[in-house]
């Protein structure tokens, strides 16, 4: 029985891999045989990460500080028999439960949405007859048949070949075809180099081949890939983790609090009963209910405005983690390029010329050419008339299918006065010399309509040997040292640009040998082929860059290339020429001192594997950074999984790159990242606005409720009042601050610092203040009540009540900016603001208008007086801290 899986097959022969796999040359394997191998080696399938199971996503809506505290409020105040507290809890835990779910039921099924569903079907060899099978059927020794247009079912040792190429970008990062041959190859050849190779989930552009099936499911290098993403758990997201801490800090506080008021109650002689009705008010104070669900919508509904802008977010707090980003990983091929090949320079031998086609017309970047129109001519008919690529026509549209550079040729044709097809018609092929490894020429000869023509590509270096004259101009001279050493350096200065060069040359006239017609050419010139960046992308890295965000290109080619489009799109400086070669970096475990220094410091890597884009985005997360991967091909999806934020192309991206990504652009656009990353940005602004508001409104009645159970027990907040507090005059304003627009000036700043949690130093401070002069204010107001109006606890217990909604509803305004004026400001033009206010006030006058609520909140008939007394005890913080800024913007203002 054959050995699998076989190591190295790339280093047998022909015969060799044949022998090996047990393999007929002509038959392939019996069906029978197929069978057996099928049940012992498995099917060709790989486990695609499913779908979460939805309960699963409903069961982790509950896992959270937040919640499991909330979950044990709910669980004392069954004990004490207060069912209405209990129920009012459970609503919290549900509702924001729900909204979480929700969330990411629609991004999961917007990313079914994205799925591929078609079966790839492949020609099998099996009893010396052609079968067309289904994919996953194929098993290690079966005899494939490839031809262009086809997706490579399982990875293969190629046997037989005529004018065969691949494009594999979407697994190495390399936009050019590669030319694949059935030499055998030293070990240790990298997987680029592999030309006798060929790998599932590529695609056939060019040729016909035979390949033996070698590796199949997990043991392709799709396989391997794809158990490195699944091997690699989900990393909890910097929101996720600063969320924890704030609740974990705020739980901690809540111990602490009521700890010691039961002790300093105990102390003074109160009655158990007291202390502990108390404490469980001081706990449900101190702890804010409406955080999560205000969280949730805020990031839900930054979710929605993002699917607006063709962005599908698959976890919520991927939305504020994108804003966080210090560096954004990015592939080359297809995300900062077009990933088609287009024609660049004119290199003839009196004059090069920068070209580019813009609308199927011709544009030259350096003016017309002066001295080489003769040249011009016969290389557009060169370049039209040695070409495979074919095109087929439907009504006005036309696909062209072939080699890049082929179809880069038919289009370079097409941009000017005669099409590709009308060349073509005029000059008959009547032979053929393809491609190969070794001669790296092609050829074709035509019956033109004067005489015969040949036309040729390929290396330089290999035409320049068929050619004994050049064409300068008008003119045809005899082909020097002189002339080929200039012609090699003009070409070599082209590839160092970071351009893929070949050279053209021609013949007329005579009777040409039709199996042997390239001899005695005549040199015309070399075309240095790119594939372009996108046209969007410049302005939008220079908004990252501005925006304080580092941009790294990693990719599988070849490092010029990856230079120059890195200096073209602005990710370096032209003057820029660090790169780093994936052959350099060392394995992951001795990525240390030095090297951790080189990868942070550097923006280009080149010829780099799944394994080291994995290793580089580590190292830049050990650093602090919040780092954000971008990518398309089978080859990013490590790293779009190690990533904090992983950003898939939707159109097309890979499927395991879009499944294993947080995020996916569907419109394939860097623009639309920058978009998302402002969007991000103003979402955490969002955050740590409401976060700072509902903090210190539940501060405040931790301020109150330890001062009321002191100097009045009788008049004290009970549990249920606190919970309304919390659930209704914190969350409306707080959630109207989440949906803020933010601030137009968002990506003109540097990012945050990553370590820095929601709520710094300075803004604990600020609460602390806010929270002092709202209890400030309910004193005043129970004080007054006491000795101007009543002295029955339960109307005291009221005026404070409404005097901390109040003074948390007009605080809300406290939230503006420093720098912003009185009047106008972000929140008062957040139309958000106003409705939640009209909310809440709604709310309040609803609570003690039904006599249910009515005695369920300890409620009592009031007096005008004492709602006037509450509604301007409520105004006092409101007017302090802004007559603070005014005096603190008059402070610093310059002189």
């Amino acid at each position: 029985m054959i050995k699998y899986p076989h190591e190295d097959v790339y280093t047998l022969s022909v015969d060799e891999v044949l022998d090996a796999f047990q393999t007929d040359a002509t038959a392939g394997i019996s069906t029978a045989e197929a069978a057996r191998r099928t049940q012992k080696f498995g099917a060709n399938v790989y486990q695609a990460q499913q779908d979460k199971n939805i309960w699963l996503m409903i069961v982790q809506q509950f896992k959270s500080p937040i919640v499991y505290l909330l979950f044990f409020g709910a669980a004392v105040s069954l004990y004490f028999r207060d069912i209405v507290e209990a129920i009012a809890i459970g609503v919290v835990i549900l509702v924001n439960a729900l909204i979480g779910f929700l969330m990411e039921l629609q991004a999961r099924n917007s990313m079914k949405a994205l799925r591929e569903m078609d079966v790839i079907h492949s020609q099998v060899i099996r009893d010396g007859k052609v079968q067309e099978i289904p994919s996953e059927q194929l098993t290690p020794g079966d005899l494939v048949v490839l031809e262009a247009g086809d997706i490579i079912p399982g990875d293969g040792r190629l046997v037989e070949i005529n004018q065969f190429q691949c494009d594999e970008s979407s697994l190495t990062g390399e936009s050019l075809p590669t030319e694949k041959n059935t030499a055998e190859l030293p070990p240790k050849t990298a997987l680029g180099d592999q030309f006798n190779m060929v790998f599932k989930g590529a695609s056939v552009i060019n040729g016909k081949g035979k390949a033996i099936i070698t590796g199949i499911a997990a043991h392709t290098q799709l396989g391997k890939i794809t158990s490195l993403v699944a091997g690699h758990k989900d990393s909890q997201t910097p929101l996720d983790k600063k969320l924890d801490a704030l609740s974990q800090r705020l739980i901690w506080l809540t111990l602490v609090l009521t700890l010691l008021f039961a002790i300093s109650g105990a102390i003074g002689g109160k009655s158990w009963v007291n202390i502990l009705k108390t404490s469980i008010a001081l706990a449900v104070a101190a702890f804010p209910e409406g955080l999560p669900i205000v969280a949730t919508v805020a990031l839900s509904y930054g979710m929605l405005q993002m699917a607006r802008r063709h962005v599908i977010v698959k976890k919520l707090s991927s939305v504020e983690t994108l804003g966080s980003t210090t560096v954004i990983l990015t592939d080359k091929t297809g995300t900062l390029t077009e990933n088609k090949i287009h024609v660049d320079t004119f290199a003839f031998p009196q004059e090069s010329v920068k070209v580019h086609i813009e609308k199927s017309t011709l544009h030259f970047d350096d003016g017309a050419i002066v001295k080489s129109a003769e040249n011009f001519e016969k290389l557009k008919l060169t370049g039209a008339l040695c070409n495979n690529a074919t095109v087929k026509s439907k009504g006005r549209s036309k696909k062209i299918t072939g080699d890049p550079i082929e179809i880069a040729l038919i289009h370079l044709a097409d941009a000017t006065d005669i099409p590709a097809a009308k060349l073509q018609q005029a000059y008959v092929r009547i032979g053929e010399i393809p491609f190969n490894s070794e001669a790296k020429i092609m050829g074709t000869l035509h019956k033109g309509p004067k005489a015969h023509f040949v036309a040729a590509k390929g290396s330089v270096e290999h035409l320049l040997e068929k050619c004994t004259r050049i064409q300068a101009g008008a003119l045809i001279n005899p082909l020097q040292n002189k002339e080929k050493n200039a012609v090699l350096k003009e070409a070599e200065k082209l590839s160092a640009s970071g351009l893929r060069v070949l050279a053209f040359a021609y013949k007329e006239g005579g009777k040409p040998d039709k199996d042997d017609f390239l001899q005695d050419l005549i040199y015309i010139g070399c075309i240095g082929f790119v594939d372009p960046p996108r046209s969007d992308i410049k302005p939008s890295i220079l908004s990252c860059r501005n925006a304080g965000i580092k941009i790294v290109m990693i990719t599988g080619d070849h490092p010029m290339t990856a230079l120059n489009i890195a200096r073209q799109t602005g990710v370096v400086d032209q003057d820029d020429d660090t790169v780093i070669v994936g052959k350099d970096l060392p394995a992951s475990k001795k990525i240390t001192g030095k090297w951790e220094k080189m990868i942070l410091e550097t923006a280009v890597f080149a010829r780099t594997t799944p394994e080291q884009k994995l290793d580089i985005a580590s190292v830049f997360q050990k650093a602090g950074n919040i780092v954000a991967m971008t990518g398309d091909g089978v080859n990013d999806a490590p790293a779009l999984k190690q990533a904090d934020v992983g950003i898939a192309m939707g159109k097309r991206g890979t499927q395991v790159a879009k499944e294993t990504a947080s995020i996916v652009v569907k419109d394939d656009s860097f623009k639309s990242i920058v978009k998302a990353v402002a969007h991000g940005r103003v979402i955490f602004d969002n955050i740590q606005k409401f976060v700072i508001y509902l903090v210190s409104c539940n501060l405040s009645e931790i301020f109150i409720v330890t001062a009321l159970g002191f100097a009045a027990p009788a008049s004290s907040l009970v549990p249920l009042q606190i919970l309304f507090l919390n659930m209704v005059t914190d969350v409306f304003p707080a959630l109207a601050l989440g949906l803020g627009d933010g601030d137009d000036l968002v990506m003109e700043r540097p990012p945050r610092d990553p370590k820095q949690p929601i709520v710094s130093r300075k803004s604990w401070i600020a609460i602390a203040s806010y929270a002092f002069v709202m209890t400030l204010a309910v004193i005043i107001a129970v004080f007054y009540c006491k000795l101007r109006l009543t002295t029955d606890a339960q109307v005291i217990n009221n005026v404070a009540f409404l005097t901390l909604a109040f003074s948390q509803l007009f605080h809300v305004f406290n939230m503006a900016s420093m720098q912003s004026g009185l009047l106008i400001n972000e929140i008062t033009k957040n139309k958000f603001v106003w409705l939640a206010l009209v909310i809440c006030t709604g709310l309040l006058v609803a609570v003690y208008a039904i006599p249910q609520l009515h005695k369920v909140m300890n409620l009592a008939d009031l007096s005008g007086e004492a709602w006037a007394v509450s509604i301007i005890a409520g105004l006092i913080p409101l007017v302090v801290v802004q007559v603070y800024k005014i005096i603190a913007r008059l402070v610093h203002a310059p002189s």
